[in-house]
């Protein structure tokens, strides 16, 4: 019965993520507007060259922080979704016992599950800031001229998740640094993590905190970062197809290897990066986002977070 319970709550995520993707996606394109940069070129402006420094900071960092929010959104709300699962599990076991309170009625679940707009909100412009800082570092002194293979590329992505995923030294905690991004932080005062949260809500408050144990565990660690290993994957394979040999490369170098063979000039690669935004977040289930749903290591992280929340034992808590 277990078995059946956890398919039904892996179940309702996809629309779920699927429907808050273009909330996301206009957010990162009002935030990183690369498109006024690229109306602004086609008027050959006297300060080209700055124009188009500016919009290789934002088309990297737009896509970059693209993969990152559409990773956890789709960790979290599994998460959530299977915290919440467990808890109706329960109220339905219970149901109609004399003097039992449901742990999570419907106006519950509607509270707990707002606190996602953390991410969509003032979590994913933090996120833009730190992303925006690390392509700096990276890109910054690059030319525009220069070529890069795919296979450069890819090490310039690692040199940025590096910065970004870097533990703070001053940080003890064993936790991702990432989590600061998907839930505000424990001082931040209640009422912003779920809309007008009041004292009276220990159902809700309980559920965050429970949340919170869940995001800072090793486990949830390592399966964010197993998607985030998928998602920049899936970002490379995006790109690819523009690294692919001519006839002509071809015919002059049997052994050509396309990974490393084919290079463009940096302003040609940020047209391409620019537009991943649109296969990353689209609302259309992509293969990006299914890739993410379907990965073993959340199924299983989102079954045993619902097993350990449908058990008798929480109802003593």
């Amino acid at each position: 019965m277990q078995d059946v319970n956890t398919r039904l709550q892996l179940e309702p995520v996809k629309p779920h993520v699927l429907s808050m993707l273009p909330t996301l996606r206009d957010a990162l394109m009002h935030q990183l507007n690369s498109e006024s940069l690229t109306s602004l070129l086609k008027n050959r402006p006297a300060n080209k060259l700055e124009i188009w420094e500016d919009l290789k900071i934002i088309s990297f960092t737009r896509s970059i922080v693209a993969v990152y929010s559409t990773c956890m959104l789709v960790v979290l709300l599994r998460v959530q979704l299977n915290i919440i699962g467990g808890y109706i599990y329960l109220d339905n076991v219970t149901l109609g016992k004399n003097g039992t309170t449901p742990l999570a009625p419907p106006e519950v679940q509607q509270q707990y599950l707002s606190s996602i707009q953390h991410l969509l909100g003032d979590g994913l412009t933090e996120l833009i800031s730190i992303v925006k800082q690390a392509v700096h570092k990276v890109f910054g002194s690059i030319s525009l001229k220069q070529t890069l293979s795919l296979l450069e590329l890819e090490q310039k992505l690692k040199d940025i998740r590096e910065v970004v995923e870097h533990k703070d030294l001053t940080q003890i905690a064993s936790y991702s640094p990432l989590c600061r991004y998907l839930m505000p932080d424990e001082e931040n005062p209640l009422a912003s993590q779920a809309c007008g949260l009041t004292e009276r809500d220990i159902a809700t408050i309980k559920l965050l905190n429970e949340t919170r144990d869940m995001l800072e565990s090793p486990d949830f660690s390592t399966v964010l970062s197993t998607c985030l290993n998928r998602g920049f994957s899936r970002l490379l394979d995006n790109m690819a197809e523009f690294f692919r040999p001519t006839e002509k490369d071809l015919s002059q170098n049997s052994s050509v290897n396309s990974l490393s063979s084919v290079s463009l000039p940096l302003a040609k690669i940020i047209p391409i990066i620019n537009g991943q935004i649109h296969s990353v977040c689209s609302e259309t289930p992509s293969h990006f986002v299914q890739d993410l749903l379907m990965m073993e290591q959340v199924k299983d992280f989102a079954a045993n977070v619902y097993e350990a929340f449908s058990t008798p034992q929480q109802l003593e808590k």
